[in-house]
């Protein structure tokens, strides 16, 4: 056997470990859904690199003590988790405005701030490849991320105001991310409605099939009881009208997303802001999952500040995420932490797959350096929480500006190292996967 056969075999039994780790609990009790979720990976590189999250942390965590640009806040900061270029889109904020933002907060955590970025960045050089770039190219448009981002982060640092540094809306966004929000803005409540419900006896509920799954009375019962202690955990705007809370349906949910595998889900049928049909509003109530980033972070202040992983993931988002989705909340459902939030009519993704020009990539990779460096300033003294009791732009300001030079040098060196890495990764993943190789599948 050659020395790099050798070094497959042992990357792939190390990929096996993290993965048992990862997924195994939930893998034993729903083998199907990861059946569906592996062949997704296996798909692209960075399809396999959006799914394996705990492998890219296993990676990096060797580098938290003492790693470039760390002290002793910027190692714990409010970070994302998961940011990729595909974890960016649209949403309606609580003022009913339209956002381009960083979504999918599913792995946040305290953490080191170059944890999100390292992880961009390697995503950048797997789109770019899929593209055909250059690896110089590639490292433009790594640049061009960490210099949008450093720019935002002084400007936030050094008490711009927010005219200065305004959120991508409809009034402020271009390219690719303006058409997103347009994209956005022509979605309607009642055609997501019409996708999922029908009017029976002259109320809504749920369609048959497409994914629902009907409930027995006992879980329906535990549901509703899960439910009423969600309605707890909003904040005081967002129960103006309690009639907006009547429930008049719930099923369960399959086929739900490629990171929530295995994982139970419920949607809930609510009468909202009106008596009117078309205003009624669909809620998700997810289990919580353990973020990749909690099995590398030791501190256990942070462990310890939250009540379960729908604790974690409500608290992150919002502390992540200005004026954050008003049914934003937590639960708990046979003794395990859940997510609520809206299935909301005005979700759009970034997509990638017209995005072709080299200058336009870049434009957008640069707005993409900028909402990441407004998420990681949302998130310290200002946002209510205890747990970052410090200013992160100027904090994340300051180590930067102690090394300028090596920013972007450190994002570049990653993002072709790692993304080289990853497609190895992807297709020793895709050998274990077709040859029965991953347990319990």
């Amino acid at each position: 056997m050659s020395t790099q056969q050798t070094q497959a075999e042992q990357r792939g039994e190390h990929i096996l470990a993290v993965f048992d780790t990862a997924f195994g609990e939930l893998l034993a009790a729903d083998p199907a859904a990861f059946r569906v979720k592996f062949r997704k990976m296996a798909a692209s590189a960075f399809a396999f690199y959006r799914g394996t999250a705990c492998l890219f942390y296993s990676d990096v965590e060797r580098e938290r003590a003492g790693g470039p640009y760390l002290d002793e806040r910027t190692s714990r900061v409010w970070i994302h988790g998961d940011l990729h270029a595909e974890n960016f889109g649209t949403y309606m904020d609580a003022n009913g405005r339209l956002i381009f933002n960083v979504n999918d907060f599913d792995e946040a955590y305290v953490g080191p701030f170059t944890w999100d970025l390292k992880r961009f960045a390697a995503s950048v050089a797997l789109i770019g490849y899929t593209k055909a770039l250059s690896d110089e190219k590639i490292t433009e448009l790594v640049r061009t991320y960490a210099g949008a981002y450093r720019e935002r982060i002084h400007a936030l640092a050094t008490g711009a105001k927010d005219d200065e540094v305004p959120p991508f809306t409809l009034e402020t966004a271009e390219g690719p991310l303006l058409d997103a929000l347009r994209d956005a803005r022509s979605l309607t409540r009642f055609g997501l409605l019409d996708s999922m419900t029908e009017i029976r006896d002259f109320e809504r509920r749920f369609s048959a099939g497409g994914g629902s799954i009907e409930l027995d009375a006992a879980t329906r019962y535990k549901v509703l009881a899960a439910f009423d202690g969600y309605l707890e955990t909003l904040p005081e705007s967002s129960l103006a009208r309690p009639d907006s809370y009547r429930v008049k349906d719930v099923v369960g949910r399959r086929g739900i997303g490629i990171g929530s595998a295995g994982l139970p889900s419920y949607n809930i049928l609510l009468e909202g802001n009106s008596d009117a049909l078309e205003n009624d509003v669909v809620i998700y109530m997810k289990q919580g999952q353990t973020p990749a980033v909690s099995r590398h972070i030791t501190d256990e202040q942070v462990r310890s500040y939250f009540r379960h992983e729908g604790h974690r993931t409500v608290i992150s988002q919002r502390a992540l995420q200005a004026h954050a989705d008003p049914w934003l909340g937590w639960t708990e459902l046979d003794g395990a932490g859940q997510l609520v939030a809206e299935i909301s009519p005005y979700a759009v993704d970034l997509d990638w797959s017209d995005i072709d020009d080299p200058a336009e990539i870049a434009a957008v990779v640069a707005d993409l350096g900028r909402a990441t460096a407004t998420m990681h300033a949302a998130a310290d003294d200002q946002s209510g929480h205890s747990l970052v009791p410090f200013s992160t732009e100027r904090a994340i300001d300051a180590v930067i500006a102690a090394d300028e030079d090596g920013f972007a040098d450190l994002l570049v060196d990653f993002a072709h190292s790692y993304g080289a890495r990853a497609r190895a990764d992807h297709q020793i993943f895709v050998d274990l996967f077709r040859n029965g190789r991953i347990p319990g599948l």
